[in-house]
């Protein structure tokens, strides 16, 4: 290697989605670029193909499992609108895994086949940092690699965090890592957790009709907003999830039988108390792949707390020509899309082709619950607390899903709130949606809201009929009239 020059323009590390992202946009904007990626197998020995955790252990077959389980509740649907249906229609958890597996690897195929078309080296070896131009690689047979860059982007996500306090977590229990590759059926499951992974997995398993517990510490889906958070939870229970609310577990121990027993604490009471279950799953969070890639080395500073790397508004670390995008940088939200388009435009600042930073405001996402929750902007809580309560006006309405009528589906928990400022014109500072196709509405909107509309201003939209969407354009009732906002008539 000659001293001074390097191997390539720009060395990616982490072929997750904004590695991708980053690296392919790179080469074809006429870098030289390589890409490193190493999937270290889960304490459970799994382990899956280049794509990061969307495609291999997230997204991509969280939506699959939580479509197998919508359509179980479509088959009781089925006799009110005149299919005859037998009604104890039997799921095979094999023949589901074996499909959204296969699915899984041609998506990683096909992000192969990519890089090859654009150019992009791909290394499969295990990274880390020399010095701030210099990466070593390591390969599963323990074979060695140098490779430098003039710029390198770390790109590494996190891995689930498992509870090390606690007796028999990791021998017995699996995380999101496992669950989408398991062959057989996780049978009767504990979910531990409150964060969104473990609503959604707690979600899809009762749909599936698996007997399935959600322990929660404390409250449900911290961050987001709290009276949607708890509809979202009062829809499960009322639909066969069981919770244990203010507890937190001490001991997972195997019995003779291969169950595995579970002793947790009530932090009200006091009192302990025990279950048995077939599968344990922990979704207490997840920690950043920091800790292999010997930053101190380059220089990188991390957030000494959460493992983070510290970057600016340009994704740059402190190192000048190392940057850090998605799930690994201190700050960022934990999402797919923003580090996607994060990696496209820090590639294109690098080749000089833009100076468009990435904009983290008004970034839409969705919960894919059984009844699923959209939202975008502010929730109502952090709108009262930037603005004050007196010149907030949230608009909210209950209402029933037409697909609901016919099958007389409980539509409790179908909510929609917009939180505004009170001043005309009203801007819009967040929507929360919960209903049917959640995700499909909020992307929607979402443009509305990063463009600054106004409630005015929707509120001169016109609905598509009969939609759930058509909802939104129609909120009249405020919070603070008190009057009843439940939709009536169609």
């Amino acid at each position: 290697m000659t001293p001074g020059r390097q191997d390539y323009d720009l060395l990616v590390i982490g072929g997750g989605s904004g590695g991708l992202a980053c690296a392919k946009e790179a080469a074809q904007l006429g870098k030289k670029v390589a890409l490193v990626d190493y999937v270290e197998p889960s304490p459970r020995g799994t382990r899956w193909g280049l794509g990061g955790t969307c495609v291999n252990v997230g997204c991509i077959p969280k939506k699959l499992m939580h479509q197998a389980a919508l359509l179980g509740g479509m088959i009781r649907d089925a006799p009110h609108y005149g299919w005859e249906v037998a009604q104890l229609v039997p799921h095979d958890w094999r023949r589901m895994a074996e499909a959204v597996q296969n699915h899984v690897k041609s998506l990683n195929w096909g992000h192969r086949v990519q890089l090859q078309d654009r150019k992009v080296k791909y290394f499969n070896i295990k990274a880390s940092f020399v010095n701030e131009h210099t990466v070593r690689g390591v390969t599963k047979d323990g074979k060695e690699t140098l490779l430098s860059a003039e710029h390198i982007v770390i790109a590494t996500g996190g891995r689930p965090r498992y509870p090390m306090n606690i007796e028999g977590a990791l021998e017995y229990g699996i995380t999101s890592d496992d669950i989408f590759w398991l062959k057989e059926s996780p049978g009767k499951t504990l979910v531990v957790g409150a964060s969104y992974v473990a609503l959604e997995c707690a979600g899809f398993l009762t749909g599936l009709g698996l007997d399935t517990t959600v322990m929660m510490r404390s409250i449900p889906l911290r961050g987001f907003d709290q009276q949607m958070s708890s509809l979202v939870t009062e829809y499960m229970a009322s639909h066969g999830t069981q919770f244990l609310r203010g507890c937190t577990p001490s001991r997972v121990g195997r019995l003779p039988d291969g169950q595995l027993q579970v002793t947790w604490e009530d932090l009200t009471s006091g009192k302990k108390d025990m279950g048995t279950f077939d599968t344990v799953l922990w979704a207490i969070g997840r920690v950043p792949e920091t800790r292999s890639l010997d930053l101190e080395n380059a220089g990188v500073n991390t957030n000494p707390n959460s493992q983070k790397i510290l970057v600016d508004a340009q994704e740059a670390t402190s190192v000048p020509n190392i940057y850090a995008i998605g799930d690994v940088a201190e700050g960022r939200p934990e999402l797919t899309p923003p580090a996607i388009m994060a990696g496209r435009l820090l590639a294109q600042r690098l080749c000089g082709q833009s100076s468009d930073l990435m904009d983290y405001d008004n970034v839409p996402t969705t919960v894919f619950t059984p009844l699923e929750y959209g939202c975008v902007g502010l929730s109502e809580e952090e709108a009262v607390a930037r603005h004050g309560e007196e010149h907030v006006e949230v608009y909210h309405a209950y209402y029933k899903p037409l697909e609901f009528m016919v099958a007389e589906r409980d539509a409790s928990q179908c909510y929609i709130k917009m939180v505004c400022l009170r001043e005309p014109p009203q801007l819009v500072l967040g929507l929360h949606f919960l209903g049917p196709n959640a995700g499909e509405v909020t992307q929607g909107f979402a443009l509305g809201i990063k463009c600054g509309v106004s409630y005015a201003q929707v509120m001169r939209t016109v609905g598509i009929h009969p939609t759930c969407a058509e909802e939104v354009a129609k909120l009249r009732i405020s919070k603070r009239s008190g009057l009843d906002p439940t939709v009536t008539g169609c």
